[in-house]
């Protein structure tokens, strides 16, 4: 599956546009990971803990849409992009949507230099 951020893939050319399609997820905070953010809050840095959580949501809801585009018989998503919201107190959703489309190379075919010509 090709995955763009923008409107097609370089290198290829859509021949089929088929449907939207998105995938997401809902996580709330964990109570070690808020403990730990909260000693990191008093010396500074990066809350490692979060980061984690928000790759693993990532990349749950990108599982999840391309699941349903391939389901759509789709070979790329273009046009990705990411939303999060607040769902609850300490309750987050990670969304992310995109367009399943078929696409083709379109590099032209070169000719078979071993095809005898005549």
């Amino acid at each position: 599956m090709q995955l763009s951020n923008l409107e097609s893939v370089p290198g290829h050319h859509i021949i089929k546009q088929l449907d939207v399609v998105y995938g997401s997820t809902v996580r709330s905070k964990h109570v070690g990971r808020d403990l730990m953010a909260s000693l990191k809050n008093i010396v500074g840095g990066e809350l490692t803990g979060y980061t984690e959580l928000l790759e693993e949501s990532r990349q749950e809801a990108m599982d999840r849409m391309i699941v349903k585009a391939r389901s759509l018989g789709a070979n790329a998503i273009v046009g990705i992009r990411f939303s999060t919201s607040n769902i609850a107190q300490g309750a987050s959703e990670l969304f992310v949507y995109g367009t399943a489309v078929v696409i083709e190379t379109n590099t032209p075919k070169l000719a078979d230099p071993f095809t005898a010509h005549v």
